[in-house]
């Protein structure tokens, strides 16, 4: 039996940090081997596998960087973290960017050293069991789009970089990140998920970092916040661009120091959380607009992770109708698809995703007769599928419109209005709906003198 203790490097130029680096692993039960350049680390990584390389981004002969780039590179399953100076937040980005596993800042915290060290290690212990046993991925899809996805968040679970995850509301931001948590070395901590914009915003600060009892009226109790209570795990920041701008400050400081301070206390308290944002808005805009600050921005958004609409895997709509009719129906009453409905399904555009078929399906099912839904009991809005054009307006067969440029004008008018329908007159979707561009669309508008409704 192989009793080997697992082999960490350090790499750093200074003396007492990597004496104290050493000590520190080694009353962990490890082996350690120690490099001040990075010639030497390269040619002890030539003949060593390491379960952990600890590098300072700072190094005679070059940067940190390089050797996060070539382990990396290599397609070594070693996870890479770097030693940042303090205030160097710039820097621990650039290095999860470059695919660094984790960061710590100087002074190097034990307590925290340990925490990254000990998830470095559950990360190679985690291929063994879990690969032949996979949990069911919650994110259903064979389509070419979804393996990209599930291959992208196989690969990002292995990183405690920050990720921000984008795309429509509805289209499953949450099961994604879900799914990070559960193939992560944190799979066994919490994973709490906040939605941002449901908190009032005189509570967000005792909502995310707790507070002390008597801190304010009502404070009978300690209590944790959101951060506390995602120790070790996943904290999932939902529609992060409602946070206000003075809370954006005080999250920001949270994530750079990993360290929070209760309302009422006078110290701050370390907290060991990876953090996943999510939005259905466009970030970028948002701070070129001044709603969301930068830095936050460039924190949040170490990796991106972009989750695909309904409409572009509408190859999955089968797999996806079968898992929400099974979860619906019971024993006595499987819910069952009639025909032409599947048809009908494929040519909705879906705004609202995978939640708007859901909720389609569901109320369907209330409507069915004897559990089988038929394309009537589906109320599709504006549907663009078997709905084609209305039947007083196609002339009968063997017949000649009387004049051809109303009759074609008719049929353009029918089309774009359902489109605008569809998207509740959002002219930018009900573009692409149609695939034309934004000015085209508003030039057709302009010349069928098709009206926005009033409120």
């Amino acid at each position: 039996m192989n009793t080997r203790s697992p082999r960490v490097l350090v790499v750093d130029d200074e003396a007492d940090l990597r004496e104290l680096l050493e000590l520190t692993l080694v009353k962990m039960g490890l082996d350690v081997d120690s490099a001040a350049t990075l010639a030497e680390a390269r040619a002890l990584l030539a003949g060593v596998e390491y379960q952990l390389v600890l590098t300072d981004m700072r190094l005679p002969d070059g940067l940190g960087l390089e050797l996060v780039r070539e382990v990396t590179a290599a397609c070594r399953n070693t996870p890479v973290a770097v030693v940042t100076a303090f205030g160097s937040a710039d820097n621990a980005v650039v290095a999860l960017k470059a695919g660094a596993f984790d960061y710590i800042s100087k002074p190097v915290g034990l307590d925290q050293l340990r925490l990254l060290v000990q998830s470095a290690l559950r990360l190679n212990a985690a291929p063994g069991p879990l690969a032949t046993t996979p949990a069911p991925s919650g994110l259903r899809g064979e389509s070419a789009v979804m393996q990209g996805l599930r291959a992208q968040i196989a690969r990002l679970a292995r990183s405690m970089a920050p990720i921000a995850i984008n795309g429509e509301s509805g289209s499953g931001k949450e099961l994604a990140a879900r799914e990070i948590h559960t193939q992560s070395s944190r799979a066994a901590k919490p994973f709490i998920a906040v939605n941002c914009g449901a908190i009032p915003e005189a509570l967000m600060e005792a909502e995310f970092f707790g507070y002390r009892k008597g801190a304010f009226t009502g404070a009978a109790d300690d209590r944790d916040g959101f951060f506390q209570a995602a120790n070790g795990g996943t904290l999932m920041l939902d529609e992060v661009a409602d946070l206000p701008l003075a809370m954006q400050v005080k999250l920001l400081r949270a994530i750079q120091e990993r360290r929070v301070r209760k309302l009422g206390a006078t110290s701050e308290e370390p907290v060991d959380v990876r953090i996943i944002s999510a939005t259905h808005k466009n970030l970028a805009q948002c701070v070129e607009q001044g709603g969301f600050r930068q830095d936050l921005f460039y924190r949040l958004n170490v990796i991106e992770l972009q989750v695909p609409p309904l409409r572009e895997r509408l190859d999955d709509l089968p797999l996806l109708i079968d898992a929400i009719l099974e979860r619906l129906g019971t024993a006595e009453h499987k819910a069952a698809l009639g025909s032409g409905v599947l048809e009908a399904l494929r040519g909705y555009a879906f705004p609202g995703n995978v939640r708007e078929l859901e909720n389609i399906l569901e109320r369907a099912l209330a409507f069915a007769n004897g559990g089988v839904i038929q394309v009537d009991d589906l109320s599709l809005k504006g549907a663009r599928a078997a709905a084609a054009l209305p039947t007083a307006a196609v002339p009968e067969a063997g017949a000649l419109p009387s004049s051809l440029p109303e009759y074609l004008n008719q049929v353009e008018r029918d089309i774009i209005l359902r489109a605008l329908a569809q998207t509740q007159f959002n002219r930018t979707q009900a573009a692409q709906l149609l695939g034309i561009s934004f000015r085209q669309l508003r030039y057709q508008m302009q010349k069928l003198n098709i009206q926005e409704p009033e409120a």
